[in-house]
């Protein structure tokens, strides 16, 4: 009989099994799912850009070239009867804002989805055509998977998407007992990266748009025209990557121009020639010959 050291072996707490905020399965750390890294800290504690003045600067520069992009207008007037309300409620506001129909969230979810790798006409057309051959979320998840490629085919990767689709209404099924993404605004920012990103395919760009889009959360998405344009301007380090960039950004940025800033260096990045040359922007409508307002700001000339 082997004899023992007298060291007392330590054990590991069991995970709970109650659930988590959103009544579903323990969701998982966002660390380790689908590449979202949960760690809040700045990435580059000792890189001052942007300053909340460069972010300023930058935004009313192309607030003045662009005016606010026509694409984004609903979401903003969200987020002001959103805020309007709560004025309301502090009893320091007025009228509410314009009344808009909000996009519900698993609507802003599945067209996130539908919009990666293919152009914004080609996603809205394959999200109108979606909800055109089915009338519900649950129509989608009772039909055919070759029934949903079709429908969503000019979208491009119906067979990638259509998986994704099906797997966020099959879980969210399973956990929730509805096909309901509502509850997610009760959620803080890190819970509701931690749900989203359980969702198979999910990953920290499409969790991020959600955040502001369709939730009206200060988050700060990073996309390719972002990142490229945020690298030339100097506002990251050359070696960053897009997690870094969308963690560093998020820190620096201030909460109230994250909104407005991100959906003017999105526009930005595909309209001017420029700069579009950088992040493979196809469409550049403007002229060739009107100066870029960002090059002043750029580090890399």
């Amino acid at each position: 009989m082997k004899k023992t050291t007298g060291k007392k072996r330590r054990l590991q707490k069991p995970e709970p099994n109650g659930d988590s905020p959103a009544n579903g399965p323990r969701a998982k750390s966002i660390r380790t799912v689908n590449g979202f890294d949960s760690s809040t800290n700045e990435p580059y504690p000792a890189y001052s850009s942007p300053t909340s003045d460069e972010c300023l600067s930058v935004r009313d520069d192309l607030l003045n070239l662009y005016g606010f992009p026509r694409e984004f207008v609903k979401y903003r007037k969200e987020r002001e009867r959103l805020s309007e309300c709560c004025s309301v409620v502090d009893g320091s506001g007025g009228e509410l804002a314009e009344n808009v129909k909000s996009e519900s969230v698993l609507d802003g979810l599945v067209k996130t989805v539908l919009s990666q790798n293919t152009t914004e006409a080609n996603s809205e057309k394959a999200f109108a055509s979606l909800k055109s051959a089915f009338a519900t979320w649950e129509d989608v998840l009772s039909a055919e998977s070759k029934c949903i490629e079709d429908a969503i085919r000019c979208g491009g990767l119906a067979l990638t998407k259509t998986s994704c689709i099906k797997n966020i209404l099959s879980s969210l099924s399973k956990r929730r007992g509805k096909l309901c993404l509502e509850y997610l605004h009760n959620l803080s920012i890190d819970e509701v990266k931690a749900e989203l990103s359980t969702f198979k395919g999910i990953g920290p760009k499409t969790v991020a748009c959600v955040l502001m889009f369709n939730l009206q959360k200060d988050d700060f998405p990073v996309d390719t025209h972002v990142f490229e344009i945020a690298k030339f301007i100097g506002w990251v380090p050359d070696e960053a990557d897009r997690n870094k960039t969308y963690l560093h950004l998020n820190q620096r940025i201030p909460n109230h121009l994250k909104f407005d800033l991100n959906c003017l260096l999105y526009t930005h990045g595909k309209l001017c020639s420029k700069c579009s040359k950088r992040t493979g922007g196809r469409q550049r409508k403007v002229s060739e010959n009107q100066p870029c307002p960002l090059l002043k700001y750029s580090t890399n000339l």
